[in-house]
């Protein structure tokens, strides 16, 4: 049987050893974030999540884990933002333009304004959202955005011309639904993860994106032609963002930490995009589709024809003409 000195003597040890416990800074190892991801697993912009989820493991020595929850598991991507700042999650990716009307400033990034490539894209939105740091994102930390490169028209038949387009019922999100509208055919507003049933069963005749969905996605396997309609090349910017109180919670250390491997991550995102973008156009071509050019005067008519999206954003959105005019100075700059 255990004396009652042999007892007092453990009690003491182990009331000093919680006083010791007690004294030590609390570690950041406790940091287990969640993780949102709109993208399927398999996805290169889905591999470059995880990869930045890595990433912060591995600079912050393992003092903060992430979890990546991809394929819209934790939540489905137009909830991915709301997840993020209720709490579902403590970080999410998404797309801004699947709620479209509640991000009037990032909207201007997803206008038809010619982004030549992922890159540029990528620079461009990240730079952008950094220098406004718009009214409406202030209920998260934004770690950093990205973008797709060019969109293009994606279609189950020729299109080459604007009175081909006419009338088509064409996938979209955010403000490219305008862009469809005028460009004459009717818009069907859904994500991308409901976009390939959506052409398989014939709900829509096409959709708008960079070529990259063709085997991101796997929509070559259902669409036969892409119209390469470069001039008027929009795109979709792509948000990663933490919970406030989360990030608050962090050290002031690995806050910085996190910042760096964020800043750095919009380009590994920016090169991503374009080797997607190589690999849909390949994959598109190994199935037979067919690439379709447009003429430069074709070309100057699809121009012409979204210039009201543009026009009606700078008239709806307060200081609506500067955020344009700072994108598209942007765009130059990062294309040189």
């Amino acid at each position: 049987m255990m004396t009652k000195q042999f007892r007092s003597l453990c009690l003491a040890l182990l009331c000093t050893a919680l006083l010791l416990l007690g004294a030590l800074p609390v570690s950041a190892a406790s940091k287990n974030l969640t993780f949102s991801i709109f993208f399927p697993p398999t996805h290169d912009q889905a591999v470059a999540a995880v990869d930045f989820a890595k990433e912060v493991e591995k600079r912050t020595n393992g003092q903060v884990t992430v979890t990546p929850f991809p394929g819209g598991t934790l939540t489905k991507a137009p909830q991915v933002y709301d997840g993020v700042v209720t709490g579902i999650s403590d970080m999410g990716n998404s797309c801004f333009a699947y709620t479209r009307g509640r991000f009037p400033v990032t909207a201007a990034l997803d206008l038809p304004l010619g982004y030549p490539n992922g890159k540029v894209a990528s620079q461009v939105v990240n730079a952008f959202v950094k220098e406004v740091n718009p009214p409406e994102l202030q209920d998260v930390k934004v770690l950093y955005v990205h973008a797709h490169g060019p969109g293009l028209l994606h279609t189950k038949k020729p299109v080459r011309s604007l009175e081909d387009l006419k009338g088509m019922k064409i996938r979209a999100t955010g403000l490219s639904a305008k862009v469809v509208e005028a460009l004459g055919a009717v818009p069907v507003a859904m994500p991308q993860p409901g976009t390939y049933e959506a052409l398989q069963k014939g709900v829509v005749e096409g959709t708008l994106g960079p070529i990259e969905v063709l085997k991101g996605w796997k929509q070559g396997e259902v669409i036969k032609y892409t119209t390469e309609c470069f001039d008027i090349g929009y795109t979709t910017s792509m948000f990663v963002v933490m919970n406030r109180k989360a990030w608050d919670a962090l050290p002031a250390d690995i806050q910085q930490v996190i910042d760096e491997v964020s800043q750095e991550w919009a380009a590994v995102h920016g090169a991503s995009w374009d080797k997607a973008d190589a690999d849909g156009r390949a994959f598109t071509q190994s199935l037979g589709n067919e690439l379709i050019s447009l003429s430069p005067e074709e070309s100057a008519r699809w121009r012409k024809a979204v210039e009201p999206v543009i026009n009606d954003y700078i008239a709806n959105t307060p200081d609506g003409a500067a955020y344009v005019a700072r994108i598209k100075e942007m765009i130059a700059g990062a294309a040189k």
